[in-house]
């Protein structure tokens, strides 16, 4: 099941702007509408909510999560193979591929390359086929 905005919604469009997978729909003052055929569930519109207008998968209300304490993708280096699947999963452009370091340098990897643009969705750490990222850091004090 899709997530859900309410009639809480005040029509911000932070959740729209936020959303990685482009699910979210709606006019500026107006409430939002979620695409339930393109909702990935990666719970960024209820981490973005000021209004805790959204509903996750199990019907509960989001709970809105400050930004300092979102979590994001560590990549192993020794397991990315630099095949980019990640790069092209990521909605937000933030992942890239790091260039050679020296002549003869083989060893190529993804990296966060954008941070200030990642929501924390981890459609990157779902999408790795060798499970070289994950989602990490942000932890609540």
């Amino acid at each position: 099941m899709a997530y859900f905005i309410t009639e809480d919604c005040i029509g911000c469009t932070l959740c729209a702007r936020s959303c990685p997978v482009e699910a979210i729909a709606g006019k500026l003052k107006e409430r939002h509408v979620i695409n339930p055929k393109r909702c990935v569930e990666c719970g960024v519109c209820g981490n973005v909510c000021n209004n805790a207008a959204i509903l996750n998968s199990k019907g509960e209300k989001a709970v809105k999560i400050p930004k300092a304490e979102w979590k994001k993708p560590i990549v192993d280096k020794e397991l990315c193979s630099a095949c980019a699947i990640c790069v092209h999963a990521c909605g937000k452009d933030c992942l890239s591929i790091s260039l050679p370091q020296f002549r003869g340098d083989i060893k190529v990897f993804a990296y966060l390359a954008n941070e200030k643009q990642c929501v924390s969705c981890g459609l990157c750490a779902s999408y790795c086929p060798l499970h070289a990222i994950t989602m990490k850091g942000g932890e609540q004090k």
